[in-house]
């Protein structure tokens, strides 16, 4: 059984509580897949350094990818109280363990406010990822299931763009 919480769009906000190290992963991605064994091992060690330690698959939460901007993969953040730090250092379980042991992240500067996860603009952000996601499933619908062409696809999207703005003009 694994030590590490994964987190999703229900329970994201449990990270603004207490002291967390997260981790945004994609199971394709080649780097995640080689700190994989790190981060349940530093997951195990988790209850010692009094923090809990999560992760996030961004292929099953846009949303929270959006939250947290994730743009790189894996991304690691620190979250202390609802106060969000991104982690850039080595990902060696001994560094992982030093830099929550000797309180490094200390020296590390927070997420600006507005950038925060917990900021309205980055829920607004969290929408926008959802909404793509929402999009894309509407192409794979008519691509896949119906079989039409792609570019009708296309043309299907440009066409409700374009309406959506002239009712919004009216």
């Amino acid at each position: 059984r694994s030590s590490v919480r994964v987190l999703c769009g229900s329970n994201w906000s449990l990270v603004l509580q207490g002291q967390w190290m997260l981790e945004f992963y994609a199971p394709w991605c080649p780097a995640c897949q080689q700190i994989e064994a790190t981060w349940e091992s530093f997951a195990k060690e988790s209850e010692r350094l009094g923090i809990t330690v999560g992760k996030v698959d961004v292929t099953q939460e846009p949303g929270l990818s959006g939250r947290f901007f994730v743009t790189t993969l894996p991304t690691i953040y620190h979250a202390n109280d609802g106060v969000f730090r991104r982690y850039r250092g080595s990902r060696t379980l001994e560094d992982l363990q030093g830099y929550i042991l000797e309180r490094k992240w200390e020296a590390v500067e927070p997420v600006a406010g507005w950038k925060s996860p917990s900021s309205i603009m980055m829920h607004g952000m969290a929408g926008l990822f959802h909404f793509s996601g929402w999009i894309r499933q509407i192409h794979n619908y008519l691509t896949g299931t119906l079989g039409l062409h792609v570019w009708i696809s296309y043309a299907i999207f440009i066409l409700a763009t374009l309406l959506i703005g002239l009712l919004l003009g009216l």
